[in-house]
């Protein structure tokens, strides 16, 4: 765990404290504000705050826990609550334990949680889980009272005093926050309750209590922050003193036991103690002497402190104990502490006469120069004329090195010490204070003439000699130890001690200031620390206060000590107003007119920044334009890089293409006349397979079972090469898709690939890319009419062959089809001859049967006579032939056309396809080109 430490008003991390491993639940500040002490449930650590290190650590035994550790207000005892319920006081320097409170009685044990203290560090209350409360007399160690809540009260959760105007520390009214969320205040001498807060819907959680005792803050268990006027809930607070004449009664001589401690809270009236059987309590009355010393009235400070005493301690040890010495001054200063009036000061923020503070005094320390930056600023604030002395950072800064932790003391040591002991200083400003320095120069005069007149002699006067020791009240020319030491004497003496210190200061420098003959020599010696005793300064400023004439000592011309008021500070206006408002108004003119420089100044830095921006812009444009260029020109020769590498990419495609086309033409021509053959082998295997049926017809009908099996059988082959020739079609079909699906997959890829490109360079393409695209587009262009022309002159080459092949072919058919005719001509003759030959020999036979004895004629020259004549008959006029030969002869002519025609059909169909294919075989270049 870690602590850290922050500016309330900057909100800065001033430092950060690290050593505790628990949490930190409780943290108590010394009233000086230089230490601190930190509590967590198994340490206590005490830490400097001046240099933020840890000073001492609490180490306890693990069975112990610490309940709360602080300092007591305005003394140097810490005091450390355990759980135990035992509780020590501890000497903060030395850490020293100085006594233990002894044990509560056992009839009214409690365990200690809560724990409050009066502001003068006399009383201490404690309470805990019971409706009891102990309260200690720390003076006397001893329990002098036990307070019983009512009966509502359980447990007591926090206690605070409540503090008074006119109680001087010693406060009488305590607040009790109990579990049930109510915090009742009851009067610790009276044992009456006041009056209550909070409210059992409306519980208390914590409150705490202004230091004026004005107002109390509670935060509500529901989240909200209420105030209180404590004016407005009673009147018991902030009384008038009572009269000065009081009954006093004695204590009873035997002690007093613990049911003689207890008294109940009432609302109404008083309980007081019961009193003992054995003793009578006996009364007298002490009258007021009015007739006392009133120098031993004057003599009487704060806090139970006598200033007579003070000095004789002080003359005899030379200055006050360092760990007293804060809480000396503040009673001999007799400090108000006036917390609404400061706050009300600091509140009005930084002066502008402080603004650039650090600029004249650059200090190192962040924290020194915001509390000297503060506190100038209240003082000028307080009253005009700060603001315009030039002196008034010097004669501060040793005071704010010193109480950098409580600013307030610090405010108010300095007004202190102005209204003081800087009596008459501001009647001739802006000049130093001349009547003051005359008041020097006279004592000196007095007592040391030489001196004097070696000032004289050298042009050195008192704002030479003295003015710089008063300005920075002696911080240039002595150390911090002779310094305190110093002002030990100054506050505890008359005003003037202070003036007569300067002249004791150069009477005991005398023999260096003699041997000094230069300005500047005299000057380096009043603002430098030399060689000199504060002891014998002292002695010698005490033994002038002595023995200077009245008419020339300055405390004949100088007021006595006036402390600061109580609740505001006084008018300060000790001053030529006239001249101050003068001032004022000269100096706010020339802050106009600064503030119209600046204005102006700012104006012209402005337009300075304006021409030094918009030359930065232009430069930087240039600059950019400049790489933009490069930038252009880099990705031009990347774009021609890229076009060369796409023009070698389109003429290895175009490579590939032509192969491609090549190797198609030749798949294709092989393809071709791989068909070609098949259909001549078709076309063959037809015509011989006709030329069988042919055969067939001239045998006799016992055959055409056989010829019907055969024709059966040439059908089913003819299906079986129709199939094939289907298959193989299809085959080629499938070749040329597959082949067709893979260029147009590579049409398509180099065609995304080639977008992809053109859609990357497009934006950063230019005029010389739009040249170069069209003389590359008309290359194209002239490269695909050539390949057109080219395509178109081996598709007419096709074309022409394709023709010449169909010519040959119908020639070649036309030959077969007058072939076939006349062997259908020649067939017919037989027939008609073998039918007349038979029909001769039937006829034969009936004459033969009908005349057996007939004489047969020869006939066999007749017969062949004969035979010639039915055949040139039947060549030259078929009228003359049979009936039944001239109707088979017919049949047989019609068969044989039927034969011809379906022939020259299928020639004609078989030439149609090999057109159409050759047509397409033709345009497929084209389309590849395309």
């Amino acid at each position: 765990m870690f602590l850290t430490y922050m500016e309330t008003v900057t909100k800065e991390l001033v430092s950060w404290m690290r050593g505790h491993e628990s949490s930190v639940f409780s943290i108590s500040v010394h009233a000086s504000g230089k230490y601190a002490i930190t509590t967590s449930s198994d340490t206590a650590q005490l830490w400097d705050l001046d240099t933020f290190q840890r000073k001492r650590k609490l180490n306890i035994r693990q069975s112990v826990g610490i309940q709360k550790v602080f300092f007591l207000p305005l003394s140097n005892t810490i005091l450390s609550c355990f759980k135990d319920n035992s509780i020590f006081a501890w000497e903060c320097d030395t850490l020293f334990c100085k006594y233990q409170l002894p044990a509560p009685p056992e009839s009214s044990s409690i365990l200690y949680k809560v724990f409050a203290v009066t502001r003068d560090g006399r009383i201490l209350a404690a309470g805990g889980k019971s409706n009891h409360l102990h309260l200690w007399c720390l003076e006397a160690r001893q329990l002098f009272r036990i307070i019983q809540m009512p009966t509502k009260v359980r447990a007591i959760r926090h206690l605070e005093f409540l503090p008074d105007s006119f109680d001087a520390g010693s406060n009488q009214v305590l607040g009790v926050l109990s579990q049930d969320g109510i915090m009742r205040f009851i009067n610790m001498q009276t044992c009456k309750l006041l009056f209550e807060i909070g409210s059992l819907d409306e519980g208390i959680s914590s409150s705490a209590i202004s230091p004026h005792g004005r107002y109390i803050a509670s935060i509500m268990e529901n989240g909200s922050l209420n105030i209180y006027s404590v004016q407005a809930l009673t009147q018991e607070i902030n009384k008038p003193p009572p009269p000065l004449v009081k009954v006093i009664e004695d204590l009873p001589k035997n002690k007093l036991s613990s049911s003689d401690l207890k008294m109940k809270v009432t609302s109404g009236r008083v309980q007081q103690p019961a009193k003992s059987r054995e003793s009578k309590m006996q009364t007298r009355i002490l009258k007021q002497d009015l007739t006392g010393d009133f120098e031993s009235k004057k003599n009487e400070l704060p806090d139970g402190l006598n200033k007579k005493r003070l000095q004789i301690l002080l003359k005899g040890y030379g200055e006050y104990p360092t760990k007293y010495r804060m809480f000396i001054w503040r009673s001999l200063l007799q400090l108000p502490e006036n917390h609404t009036a400061f706050s009300t000061l600091i509140d009005k923020g930084t002066h502008v006469a402080f603004l650039n503070l650090q600029k004249k005094y650059p200090i190192k320390s962040r924290k020194l120069l915001r509390v000297l930056q503060r506190t100038l600023s209240a003082l000028a604030h307080w009253s005009v004329i700060f603001s315009d002395t030039p002196y008034l950072p010097l004669l501060a800064f040793p005071f704010v090195k010193l109480f950098q932790n409580n600013q307030l003391i610090c405010f108010e040591v300095i007004a202190t010490l102005i209204i003081n002991w800087c009596q008459h200083w501001f009647e001739y400003f802006p000049n130093p204070p001349i009547n003051i320095l005359s008041m020097i120069e006279n004592v000196l005069a007095f007592h040391d003439k030489e001196l004097l007149q070696h000032f004289i002699d050298h042009d050195i006067t008192s704002q030479l000699y003295a003015w710089p020791l008063l300005e920075t009240v002696f911080s240039e020319v002595l150390t911090r130890e002779e310094w305190l030491k110093l002002f030990d004497n100054i506050f505890s003496n008359h005003p003037s001690f202070l003036l007569m210190t300067v002249v004791a200061y150069n009477i005991c420098s005398r023999t260096p200031l003699l041997s000094c003959n230069l300005k500047d020599d005299f000057e380096f010696f009043f603002h430098h620390r030399n060689n000199l005793d504060i002891n014998v300064v002292i002695r010698q400023v005490y033994h002038l206060m002595e023995t200077t004439p009245t008419d020339i000592h300055p405390d004949s011309m100088l007021n006595v000590f006036v402390a600061l008021t109580k609740g505001q500070y006084p008018v300060f206006n000790q001053y030529p107003k006239f001249i101050v408002d003068y001032q004022t108004q000269e100096r706010e003119r020339i802050r106009n007119d600064e503030l119209d420089y600046l204005r102006e100044r700012q104006t012209v830095e402005d337009m300075q920044a304006k021409v030094d921006q918009q030359r930065v812009e232009d430069e930087a444009w240039y600059q950019k334009q400049e790489l933009l260029r490069k930038a252009e020109e880099t990705r031009r020769e990347m774009l021609l890089q890229e076009e060369e590498k796409m023009i070698q990419q389109r003429q290895r495609l175009a490579a590939v293409k032509r192969e491609l086309k090549v190797k198609e033409m030749h798949l294709q021509d092989a393809a071709r006349r791989r068909f070609l053959k098949l259909q001549q082998d078709q076309q063959e295997m037809e015509l011989r397979r006709l030329d069988d049926e042919i055969g067939r017809k001239n045998l006799t009908e016992n055959q055409e079972a056989l010829a019907k099996e055969m024709r059966a059988d040439a059908d089913a082959y003819r299906r079986k090469v129709d199939l094939e020739e289907h298959m193989f079609h299809k085959l080629i079909e499938a070749g040329e898709t597959q082949s067709q699906k893979t260029q147009k997959v590579i049409k398509e890829n180099l065609a995304k690939a080639e977008q992809a490109c053109l859609n990357t360079d497009w934006q950063i393409q230019s005029l010389h890319k739009q040249k170069c695209d069209d003389l590359q587009r008309n290359k194209c262009y002239q490269e695909v009419a050539k390949l057109l022309r080219e395509n178109r002159r081996k598709e007419i080459e096709i074309i022409n062959a394709m023709v010449e092949e169909e010519a040959k072919k119908w020639k070649e058919a036309e030959g077969k089809e007058f072939r076939l005719r006349s062997a259908k001509k020649a067939s017919a003759l037989s027939d008609a001859s073998r039918k007349w030959f038979l029909k001769q020999e039937i006829n034969a036979a009936v004459e033969h049967a009908e005349n057996p004895c007939h004489k047969e004629e020869p006939r066999f020259q007749n017969e062949q006579d004969s035979s010639c004549l039915p055949r040139t008959s039947q060549l030259n006029d078929s009228s003359e032939m049979d009936p039944s030969t001239q109707i088979s002869l017919n049949r047989r002519a019609v068969e044989w056309d039927t034969t011809g025609q379906n022939l020259i059909k299928k020639v004609r169909n078989l030439r149609q396809r090999l057109t159409a294919r050759a047509r397409h075989r033709c345009q497929t270049p084209h389309l590849l080109a395309a």
